[in-house]
C-alpha cells in the first residue's frame, strides 16, 4: 500500500518546490511552537524543529510519509527572523550588507507506518554585496521580502543583492532542499522520478 505524502508546512514557498517533483500530497499546519532554547546553535534549531514539525503535522495520519522543515539564518551567530515590517526588513539588509549570512535548511522525512525518521541539515552561504541605502528602501518597496528570514527572496529580485551564493543544492535557500528530499523518500520507498 502506498502511503499518503504529507507537507508539514503551510509555505507557499515549500509547497511550490515539492511540486517539481512531480508528487501529490496534501499540506497540513504543523502547529509546531518555534520558540528559541537558549544556547541552540542555529543548526541543531533548525534540525529539531524540521523534526517537530514533521511529527506534530504526522498526528492523525497513520499511513503517511510526512516532510517536515525549518530553516534558520544567521549573521555572525545571531539570528535573523522574518522581519514582519518594512523597518525590520530595512535594518536586516543593512546589517547584511557586504557580509555573509549562513542558512541552515533542515528536513526531516518521517514514516508514520514505523515510526522511522530520515533527516538532512543544508548550509547555504550568501554573500552580500555592499548595498546602499536607497537600494534597499527600492528593493523592499518592489518585493515586500517580510515574510522571509534575511529579508530578501533569492527566487526574485533578491538575488540582485548578492555576490554569490555558496550550497551544493539550490533549492535549500528557498526552504526545501530538494537534491536531499528527494534521497529521504527514496529511502522512505516512493519512487522518484
Amino acid at each position: 500500500m502506498t502511503a499518503l505524502l504529507v507537507l508539514g508546512s503551510t509555505s507557499r514557498y515549500r509547497g511550490e518546490l515539492l511540486r517539481r517533483l512531480g508528487l501529490e500530497f496534501e499540506t497540513q499546519a504543523p502547529g509546531t511552537e518555534e520558540t528559541p532554547i537558549a544556547g541552540e546553535t542555529p543548526p541543531v534549531r533548525a534540525m529539531r524543529l524540521a523534526i517537530a514539525k514533521a511529527a506534530d503535522a504526522g498526528k492523525g495520519y497513520p499511513d503517511a510519509v510526512v516532510i517536515g522543515s525549518d530553516q534558520v539564518a544567521e549573521l555572525d551567530g545571531v539570528l535573523l527572523e522574518k522581519p514582519g515590517t518594512v523597518e525590520r526588513a530595512h535594518a536586516q539588509l543593512c546589517a547584511c550588507s557586504g557580509r555573509t549570512v549562513q542558512f541552515h535548511t533542515a528536513v526531516c522525512v518521517l514514516d508514520t507506518r514505523n515510526g522511522q525518521r530520515h533527516t538532512h541539515l543544508d548550509l547555504t552561504q550568501v554573500h552580500f554585496r555592499a548595498l546602499h541605502a536607497q537600494e534597499i528602501e527600492r528593493y523592499i518597496e518592489r518585493e515586500q521580502p517580510l515574510d522571509c528570514a534575511g529579508s530578501f527572496k533569492c527566487e526574485g529580485l533578491g538575488i540582485s543583492l548578492f555576490e554569490r551564493i555558496e550550497n551544493s543544492d539550490p533549492s535549500a535557500l528557498v526552504g526545501l532542499p530538494l537534491i536531499a528530499l528527494a534521497r529521504l523518500l527514496r529511502d522512505a520507498g516512493l519512487r522518484i522520478p
